[in-house]
């Protein structure tokens, strides 16, 4: 059974950092493209970031350019998002998820459970 687990969350200052982590149990992430996801309360789900199977390819939504960069661990099985010059409007929860596809999907079929990420003062 293929399982992603997000974990890193958490509470911080506007301008703070975090760095999420989302690990997979059951599978290898060697020919998975991992997306990262997030959905603000009352707002649709939003593509975030997203990064190949071979870590070649990356793609960023306009909103979080120059501040998130996503990375990968494939020895680990693990894929990061770390984030920098964090915004309250970057207040969501983050889910990763994975599909087994050459460069990044437009659609992901496995998904975590979530991360909770709040920016605030």
């Amino acid at each position: 059974q293929l399982q992603l687990v997000e974990s890193g969350g958490g509470l911080v200052q506007p301008g703070g950092s975090l760095r999420l982590s989302c690990a997979a149990s059951g599978f290898t992430l060697d020919y998975y493209a991992i997306g990262w996801f997030r959905q603000a309360p009352g707002k649709e789900r939003e593509g975030v970031s997203c990064i190949s199977s071979s870590g070649g390819t990356t793609t960023y939504a306009d909103s979080v350019k120059g501040r998130f960069t996503i990375s990968r661990d494939n020895a680990k099985n693990t894929v990061y998002l770390r984030m920098n010059s964090l915004k309250p409007e970057d207040t969501a929860i983050y889910y990763c998820a994975a599909e087994l596809t050459t460069g990044c999907p437009q659609f992901f079929r496995s998904w975590g459970q979530g991360t909770q990420v709040t920016v605030s003062s």
